[in-house]
This record gives structure tokens, sequence and C-alpha cells, in this order.
């Protein structure tokens, strides 16, 4: 697993591995690389020299995962492409995590009203928070109204769920921020409040607030270490249910009347249908394409068919196409090591995944695993994840299918340790340590990062090592004057 961020002066490529060891699934911190060549032959060489470096040469690399930018997932000239020809087995896994943050990134951007909402949200937090007047009159106005004082939130496409926390933040402060727009009358607050108070504006962040608020969750999950590829298909088709069930007429209503229900206690009126006059200056002109005019979401109907119901399919899409660039085949092997699959233990499926990574996996182990691993249900230690498979399977009786099992475990599904390992190094590298150099970096990193392995340090050891150092201490007294 790899990525890449810039700190106060120099660009540093963040290498972390995972693997089974002990009965349990681990992701490390490896490396911190100054890069200086950008290009994905480089970026593959400097991966392969950090594997080098560590020890780690000998051993099958079975994955690898970094995000979806191009020079990292070009299939021909990709950095995954060049690793792929020094380790052949090493599928490349586009970090799921980064993948979700697509899905709402490109749903926000299809859909026309998705985009005047955010960008009215962009523009009511810059409104408030560049001015310092205006945040305090923002603060004093949820003060005299008895809420919590609290910031809106930042839209950003890089930062994960943001846009949940930002539309949360919003609907919790929309009386105040409505009123402390009214006090100010300037231009700009004139504009921002005739666009919030709008009963389809106040639809709009309802509707984005519940269907988010279904992806939240599957945020978190795909930010753990120990989450296995088969079971975060499984979570990701939960939640494609989940919109799925939201594109319906029983929801669209309850949405409508929430919004009538929260619009009635902000005394925003709810919008009529008007009457569309004909425009005497087109009346000489033929058009061969759409001249930009956009139903009005006024009714029910209109904002069920213009905007909860394109979101939802959007959603729904985004998920599906996203999150299927793995090989089907191997895919499919992985699932059938997981007890949660339908086709659990599938030879033919196993055997895809197992000829993959030249194992021999043998009929017989597979048959009797089945038999052995149906006793430990009925004895009620039925094997609940992919992990608890691999550990009662004993490597002596099952030595092919358990060593399969850990393949499938090995394969990442997030960089998010790497991401992990950048707010370190923004803690560590700050524009007062310029001059600090790449190994001390490396080493303090490290130990900030993999703090609980210092507990199991033999201290003596250290302290053994240290003393062995040449004195490096230096006399800071002046010499006598002659």
């Amino acid at each position: 697993m790899a990525d890449e961020a810039r700190d106060v002066k120099s660009e540093q490529l963040a290498v972390c591995v995972r693997y089974v060891s002990d009965g349990a699934v681990k992701e490390r911190f490896l490396e911190l690389a100054k890069i200086k060549s950008f290009d994905a032959q480089s970026i593959a060489k400097e991966l392969q020299q950090q594997i080098q470096k560590n020890g780690l040469a000998e051993l099958k690399c079975v994955a690898q995962t970094y995000d979806g930018a191009a020079v990292m997932s070009g299939t021909t000239g990709g950095v995954q492409a060049h690793f792929r020809r020094l380790h052949p087995e090493a599928i490349y896994v586009h970090c799921y995590a980064h993948k979700l943050n697509l899905v709402l990134c490109h749903t926000c951007k299809a859909i026309p009203e998705a985009v005047e909402l955010f960008s009215l949200l962009e523009c009511v937090y810059s409104f408030f928070s560049t001015s310092l007047v205006n945040h305090h009159k923002f603060m004093e106005t949820q003060t005299r109204l008895g809420l919590r004082t609290v910031d809106l939130v930042q839209l950003s496409n890089t930062r994960w769920a943001c846009q949940l926390w930002s539309i949360s933040a919003a609907l919790d402060m929309l009386s105040a921020i409505l009123e402390c727009l009214s006090a100010i009358r300037s231009p700009m607050a004139v504009g921002l409040r005739a666009k919030l108070y709008k009963f389809s504006a106040v639809y709009a962040l309802l509707m984005f607030q519940a269907l988010l608020s279904v992806t939240e969750g599957l945020h978190k999950l795909l930010q753990k270490e120990t989450l296995d590829l088969a079971e975060a298909l499984i979570c990701k088709q939960a939640v494609c249910d989940t919109l799925k069930g939201k594109r319906t007429d029983a929801f669209a209503t309850e949405l409508y009347d929430r919004t009538k229900a929260l619009c009635h206690t902000l005394s925003i009126p709810e919008e009529g249908a008007r009457t569309r006059q004909k425009q005497r200056k087109m009346g000489d002109f033929v058009l061969e394409t759409t001249a930009g005019a956009r139903n009005e979401l006024n009714n029910s109907d209109t904002l069920k068919r213009e905007l909860l119901f394109p979101c939802v399919d959007r959603m729904v899409g985004e998920l599906e196409q996203r999150f299927c660039s793995v090989d089907a085949g191997l895919l499919k092997g992985i699932q059938a090591c997981s007890p949660k699959s339908e086709n659990f233990l599938s030879e033919s499926h196993l055997n895809e995944l197992a000829k993959h990574y030249s194992i021999d996996l043998k009929t017989e182990e597979v048959l009797v695993a089945r038999n052995f691993l149906a006793r430990k249900t009925e004895a009620g230690c039925s094997p609940k994840d992919m992990l608890t498979v691999h550990n009662l399977l004993d490597s002596d009786m099952f030595p092919s299918l358990k060593a399969t099992i850990q393949v499938a475990l090995t394969v990442p599904v997030s960089s998010c340790s790497c991401e992990r390992s950048f707010s370190v190094l923004r803690r560590l590298h700050s524009w007062l340590r310029q001059t600090m150099d790449q190994k001390r970096l490396h080493s303090l990193a490290v130990m900030s990062i993999e703090k609980d392995a210092l507990q199991h340090l033999n201290h003596n050891r250290v302290i053994d090592a240290f003393a062995t150092l040449k004195n490096r201490r230096h006399s800071l007294m002046l010499p006598p004057t002659k």
C-alpha cells in the first residue's frame, strides 16, 4: 500500500504492508521515502527498493493498493502496471475508501440541483468564516436562539464524508443562518438568504442528509485495518439495497412531509405551481437543442422526479460501477473464503484464486473442511468471518486451503494506513523542523505510528546499543585565553 503527500519542502511516499501473522491481520507502516521524480516508473522503482531494503524481496506480494490517480492506476503506464512486471501476482485494488468518496463527489456534480446546493453551502461557509465580524454575529445569533454554538463545515473533495457533516451543520443552524443573514443585509447576505429561504432548498438538505447518512457507516468501516475484501463487498451491497429502498413513493412522501414541517417552523412558504409565460422574443427562432430551461421544483411530484430519484439512481449506479475493479474470477475466489458468502468453500471459485497465486489446492481439503466447519457449527463454534475460518483450520491438516484463505485475507481493501501516516508527518515535519534529515524523520515516524510495537522492545538492548555509540558530546566551554 502506498500514497504520497507533500510536506513542508518535499514530496513523501508512505509505504505500508499488510500481512497475516499469529492469527491476526496486521497493517504496518514500513517507510517514509522522499521522491524526486513523480512519474510512474520512478515511483514503482522506489517501492521495489523499499521492499528490498526491508528484507521482503523473497516474500510473495499478493496485491497492491493505491488511490485512483492516473499515475498510480494506469493499466499500461501506471505504477500498478510497472509493479506487476516485477510481481505478476500482485493484483491492483483501487482503495475502496477513495472509491466511496468519488461516488459522493460525482453524484454531487452530476445533478444540477445538487451542484447548486453544495455551491450554496460553500458560499455560506465562506461568508461566515472569512469575515470576523460576520462570524461574531453568527455566534451571537446562535446564543440568542438558545442553540449550541458551532461553526459550519467546509466542503472538500478529499475529506471523506464532509458533505454529510456540512449538511447536518447547516440544518442544525438553519434558523440562526437565516436570521443572521437577514440582520446583516449586505447584497451577498440578501442573495444567500433568498437561495436558502426556499422550500426546494430545505427539501434538498433533508434529502441529502438522509441519503448520505446511509453511506456514513460504510465510510468508517472501509478505514478498518482488519477488514477483508469479501466483507467490504457485502457491506457495499447492503448500502446499495438500502439506497434502492429510498427510491419509493412512500419515502418521497415522508421526505416531503418532513420538509413541510421544518419550513412551517422557519416560516418558509410552500412553493406553489406557477404558470410559465411564453417568451415572445424567441418566437422567430428555431432551436435544435435545449435552451437551458429547467423544470421548477414546486411540488411533491416534481421534487421526487427531478431531484430524489435521479440522485438515488446516480449513487447506486456509481457504487455498483466503481466497486468492481478486481478481476471477477479472483473476486469470486476471495468471496468463497468468507462464511458470509453464498459460495462459501466453492471449489471452482477457490481454484481461480489458488491458481493465480500458484497454490496447488487439494480437492480433499475443501471437502474435509466443509464437514469440519459443519461440525464446529453444530458445536456452537460457527465461524463468523474469514479470519475465524483461517484460525480454525490447522496448517498441517489443511495446508493449501489455509494458504489460499491467507492470501484472501492479505489483499488490502484501502490505503487508509498510508493516509494516517500523513497526520504524523504533519506533526513531525513542521516549518520549525525543516532541517530534519530524512533518516531521522523516518525513525520518528515509525516510533509515532507503531507505538504499540515499542511496548514489546527490549529496552536493555536499546540502552546497550546507545552506550556503544561513539562519544558525540561537544565541549561548549571556550578555550582559555593566553
